[in-house]
């Protein structure tokens, strides 16, 4: 995928406007901003896909309470959104961001826009709901839609209540295509959130190199390492994938994201990749053998919520 040059040219801008400031935070490692060692692994455990169903949302609260997820994504235009808003209201402590959705991918299960529909026309499919595929959002939708519903989301949460956190995005879209990740800058500045960030590795290979710079250099913050790469295909040995991925972590801040869910019907009815997202539940919830690893690596959970904190505090002193 190539990649056009406005985001060079915005970093240009952004450099610009920022001056050595920006560069001289830049270059301190994130793990020493959030006032930890250098050499510190910081792992933030994040909860894709909350809100979506009524299932998720009982596995994700069980996995933030009683196991090693430190966050979740919450997607608004779910019908099991307000659920989750009321959990987030009555559990202030507890780290959540917003899971941006510009498609809605299953085959019986769907939704469609928060923003109203005469405003986002190019992101609803004949049938009222939003593409099925990223794609369809490319070819169908622009990059100005892709903004109004996500903003029209975030504000849909924060009406709510919910103290957000963070954003990523769902299946991707803001992120894949320089165009969208425009708008995706363009969020994370107005709401002041970092955000979740492919690897400079990652992005390098799609053609997408500056991205990480040009969001840097607005002053939004993002974890070092992402893991997605390999979860493209479904791993077989769920259990062992992630045990093997936290044997092998990187000192900095790393996000991870699991689906957690459990195998009820409605699960099943829903998406065909139900016995993943239940064994990632079990493990990350249940499994004694990933919390000893977790613990025998010295490895630090955190949450959101300080890279927000670390990001406004920065900004305000701009």
């Amino acid at each position: 995928m190539r990649w056009i040059h406005s985001l060079t040219a915005m970093l240009g801008l952004a450099c610009g406007l920022s001056g050595a400031d920006t560069s001289a935070r830049t270059e301190t490692p994130l793990a020493v901003r959030l006032g930890y060692p250098a050499d510190t692994k910081l792992l933030i455990i994040n909860g894709d896909d909350c809100g979506m169903c009524h299932t998720a949302n009982l596995a994700t609260i069980e996995c933030l309470e009683k196991g090693l997820m430190t966050s979740a994504t919450l997607m608004v235009p779910c019908p099991w959104f307000p659920e989750m808003v009321d959990y987030a209201k009555k559990h202030p402590e507890k780290d959540f961001g917003l899971h941006l959705a510009q498609t809605s991918e299953w085959r019986f299960y769907r939704w469609g826009p928060v923003a109203p529909r005469t405003e986002v026309p190019g992101l609803i499919d004949p049938d009222g709901y939003l593409w099925q595929a990223v794609q369809q959002v490319y070819a169908k939708g622009t990059p100005q839609e892709a903004y109004i519903e996500a903003r029209a989301q975030v504000r849909k949460a924060l009406a709510a209540g919910v103290d957000v956190t963070h954003l990523d995005s769902h299946m991707g879209t803001l992120q894949l295509n320089a165009a969208y990740a425009e708008q995706y800058l363009k969020l994370a500045v107005e709401f002041d959130l970092p955000v979740r960030m492919a690897s400079q590795a990652t992005l390098a290979k799609m053609g997408g190199p500056t991205q990480r710079a040009a969001f840097a250099a607005q002053g939004i913050v993002f974890p070092d390492d992402f893991v997605y790469e390999d979860l493209q295909d479904e791993p077989k040995d769920v259990k062992g994938y992630w045990m093997r991925k936290l044997a092998s972590l990187k000192p900095g801040v790393t996000e991870l994201y699991i689906h957690a869910g459990m195998a009820t019907d409605e699960l099943k009815a829903i998406t065909g990749s139900w016995k993943t997202r239940t064994e990632e539940f079990e493990a990350f919830t249940r499994d004694p053998d990933l919390k000893a690893l977790v613990e025998r690596e010295k490895i630090v959970r955190i949450g959101w919520r300080p890279l927000r904190e670390l990001q406004r505090r920065d900004r305000k002193g701009r």
